[in-house]
């Protein structure tokens, strides 16, 4: 730049004046770089570098912790799915036994009507027999007394020939089974 001023340094060749004020300024630059900022810059870089890798970290805890209680979730519900099934076939032989209880009071009950019933109908049949008996003494009688053509007034007669008659009657038919 100082061609035209006649002097002897070219373009090549810088003034030292001006390459030392650019050392100088370079060194102290260097030297601001070194004490301030790149410290300043390692330290943001490990705390960096120490929440990535305390992250993975905290993120494999968590990962580990995560598949613990995920086993033994599915421990639980195995064990839950085991009490279910027993409980279901516990409640299966409760509903046999019930069944086979109410099934036994129907028998009895059945059984308790069907006495009670032959019961009333072996009673009744005797009622019948009672009434049959003295209906079919009055009118054997009454038959008896036309066809003699007198009357069985008489109460003592008139029951011992119905007695006899209807005595006849009840023998008949055991002799011919």
């Amino acid at each position: 730049m100082n061609y035209a001023a006649g002097d002897s340094t070219g373009i090549i060749i810088p003034v030292w004046s001006e390459v030392i004020v650019g050392t100088i300024a370079f060194a102290l630059l260097c030297f601001v770089l070194m004490k301030f900022v790149f410290p300043k810059m390692e330290e943001t870089f490990k705390a960096r570098v120490d929440a990535i890798e305390g992250g993975i970290e905290r993120a494999n805890k968590a990962q580990e912790e995560a598949n613990a209680l995920l086993e033994q979730y599915r421990q639980q519900l195995a064990e839950a799915r085991t009490a279910a099934a027993q409980i279901r076939e516990e409640a299966r032989a409760d509903a046999h036994g019930i069944r086979a209880d109410i099934l036994a009071k129907a028998e009895e009950d059945r059984d308790r009507i069907l006495t009670a019933g032959r019961d009333q109908l072996a009673a009744n049949r005797q009622q019948l027999i009672r009434e049959l008996r003295g209906e079919i003494g009055e009118l054997s009688v009454e038959l008896a007394g036309r066809i003699v053509g007198e009357s069985l007034a008489d109460q003592a007669r008139q029951s011992g020939t119905v007695e006899r008659f209807l005595n006849d009657l009840d023998a008949e038919p055991a002799g011919r089974a």
